[in-house]
């Protein structure tokens, strides 16, 4: 291959550490240290939980679980750089899962508080939760890859979105305005250098700088008398917590395992949420150039979970949103990896309290808001523009469980709630309470499927979108979906709706079939070799949009031309399912890549395995025949990285 010397050189000056990292440590590092905080609080404040367990248990023992996770994703980001010679690859991000930070405290932790009247006993049932969450992440590694395959990447990707408006930017925005003084001091840095891509002075990193100066803003309101903001006792009162604490493995999680009847209701759902999440993760990255193996991602998270619950952490870790920001911002594989170290160094030797006591939340804050912005968009500039309609139906679900979480908040600060209030009443008000619970239960999944199924009747798969309604069906009757709780028959309206809507979309693939034209869409590509992300004629692509990695029907053979490039042609006997991406392409982006393809290539129908013909890079058979062949290798990539393992063995 042409290019193979340039590539060795370049892996072999593959760096730890970027000048980019910076910013991801300090936008990242933030981002955690943040939930590590919250963490503490909702420990100590609402479960009663002594300082010995927090300190001494609950933080030590995220202090062995989230490095562990940082140093695999850093490996993986490694390993990736060198099978495709890229020095920008990003590791992915990872930390306390921030959803189930506030679920296993207010749904798991706090109900058998307030029964038992033992926050030990509480402590014990969310370390029990947190084992059967990471066991269930652990079966989903297995069938993930399939759903991913199947799944079109605009669901996925909105219902992302979704999390990341409601979860991750709203809470934040909120924040900010608390105190926009400060808030918006931190947020300017963040506009102009992460956004704008403004280099900041003396070249200071956005997070750093951000941080720095609205603290410093914050401090002097204090000092002057102008804000109460900040306690300056609360600093030295912190020392008092300083101690190197570590962790110690326990039994606890046995015992809380011994009433596990109770915590399967709400254990299932959000493990199913937690792999669901961890797809869209991994889809997310994809689409931001770095393709991670969807199983060894869910494999850390769900080991990450089991072995946090024995050290004493009723808190999952899991890949984090955001990964397509800190590639953005330059983050490599350095800031993940130093980021897990520094969260250990806090946890261990019980500086959250410090940190808490020095920065106003409100300079925090602007980094996350930050991520929900990056995460938000991407679903829209990573996917097809006719896929918009499904990509916001996706991200309503989330908003619905948002909006059903504040409703109950406020009731519960007036001494009352839903069910005492009244549904009636609360509709006379403008609020369809019951509506937006329902549609807001297992947001993730609904948004998923929703989204596949607005996806597949855009493209007209009328039949994969019947097929799709019968999966949300399914799982709404056993309470996975738009219901209350895990139960046999949970959810009639939802299950039957969706059983009308199979019923519908199935009658009209019905009606369509044979309507499939012989006329190739022109607007799109599939490529297999060299055109693909990280290769070396990626770039004739420039002004494509990526739709989806697929593979063809198991109809090609696939040799390799001079080592420079693949042959693809469709063969009558021996074919293979041949891996590539597909493109949404302009015209003109089209001109380019022709002109630009080696000899003997050239554009013709190719079959994808989900049935669909589109237009595609082949090759002269005769002439590809005069090749080795890599069939079964299953693609022109998978053969560059059994070439790398050769060299590197």
């Amino acid at each position: 291959m042409t290019d193979t010397a340039p590539a060795r050189a370049e892996q072999a000056r593959l760096p730890w550490w970027t000048t980019g990292d910076w910013n991801g440590l300090f936008g990242l590092g933030t981002n955690v240290l943040l939930n590590v905080i919250v963490i503490a609080g909702l420990c100590l404040g609402v479960v009663g939980l002594s300082d010995d367990i927090v300190y001494g248990r609950i933080l030590p023992a995220l202090a062995i679980a989230l490095p562990l996770g940082n140093i695999w994703y850093a490996f993986l980001a490694r390993r990736l750089a060198r099978r495709e010679g890229r020095a920008d690859v990003t590791a992915l991000p990872y930390g306390p899962s921030v959803p189930h930070m506030f679920i296993v405290v207010f749904v798991v932790m706090l109900p058998v508080l307030l029964r038992t009247k033992d926050p030990v006993q509480a402590w014990q049932a969310g370390l029990a939760w947190a084992f059967i969450i990471g066991v269930i992440v652990l079966c989903g590694a297995v069938v993930g890859p399939w759903i991913l395959r199947w799944t079109p990447r605009a669901a996925m990707l909105g219902a992302l979105a979704g999390i990341s408006i409601a979860f991750i930017a709203m809470r934040p925005a909120a924040q900010m305005w608390q105190a926009p003084w400060i808030g918006l001091v931190a947020f300017a840095f963040i506009l102009v250098g992460w956004l704008g891509f403004r280099r900041m002075p003396f070249g200071a990193p956005v997070g750093l700088l951000s941080v720095c100066v609205a603290t410093a803003v914050g401090w002097l309101a204090v000092l002057a008398g102008w804000s109460n903001i900040l306690e300056p006792s609360a600093v030295s009162e912190s020392f008092g917590q300083l101690a190197l604490r570590l962790p110690i493995p326990g039994g606890e999680v046995l015992s809380g395992l011994s009433d596990i009847a109770p915590l399967l209701a709400t254990a299932i759902p959000l493990g199913v949420y937690n792999f669901a999440e961890g797809m869209s993760n991994v889809e997310s990255a994809a689409a931001a150039g770095d393709r991670y193996r969807v199983r060894q991602v869910l494999a850390a998270d769900g080991i990450g979970a089991i072995v946090g619950s024995f050290l004493g952490s009723p808190f999952p870790p899991a890949v984090y949103i955001g990964h397509p920001g800190w590639k953005q911002v330059g983050g490599r594989i350095g800031y993940s990896l130093v980021t897990g170290i520094v969260v250990a160094v806090v946890c261990i030797t019980g500086l959250v309290g410090t940190f808490l006591a020095i920065f106003p939340m409100q300079a925090l804050v602007p980094v996350l808001l930050y991520i929900g912005l990056v995460i938000g968009s991407q679903a829209n500039t990573a996917s097809a523009k006719r896929y918009a309609p499904a990509i916001v139906l996706a991200l309503l679900p989330s908003l619905a469980q948002w909006a059903t979480g504040q409703i109950d908040n406020a009731l519960a600060a007036a001494g009352t709630t839903a069910a005492t209030v009244g549904t009636d009443q609360l509709i006379a008000a403008g609020v369809i309470y019951d509506g937006l619970q329902l549609f807001g239960q297992g947001a993730v999944l609904v948004g998923i499927l929703l989204g596949a199924i607005a996806c597949f009747v855009i493209d007209h798969r009328y039949y994969y979108a019947a097929a799709t309604s019968v999966v949300a069906a399914a799982l709404s009757f056993v309470g996975l979906v738009n219901a209350e709780s895990v139960a046999w028959n949970a959810a009639p309206p939802a299950t039957i709706g969706y059983l009308l809507l199979a019923a519908i979309l199935a009658g009209f693939g019905y009606a369509a079939r044979g309507e499939r034209s012989g006329e190739l869409d022109d607007g799109l590509l599939f490529v297999n070799g060299t055109l693909m992300r990280g290769l070396s004629l990626h770039g004739n692509l420039a002004g494509a949009e990526l739709l989806e990695e697929t593979r063809t029907a198991p109809v090609y053979r696939v040799h390799s031309i001079d080592d420079v490039h693949p042959g693809m042609y469709r063969a009558d006997e021996g074919g293979a399912s041949i891996s590539g991406e597909l493109y949404a392409i302009p015209i003109e982006t089209l001109l380019r890549v022709i002109e630009g393809e080696p000899p003997g290539l050239y554009r013709g129908p190719v079959e994808l395995i989900d049935g669909r013909v589109v237009p595609g890079i082949l090759f002269d058979e005769a002439t590809a025949k005069r090749h080795p062949e890599i069939t079964a290798l299953g693609g022109w990539r998978e053969y560059l990285g059994s070439r790398s393992d050769v060299a590197k063995s």
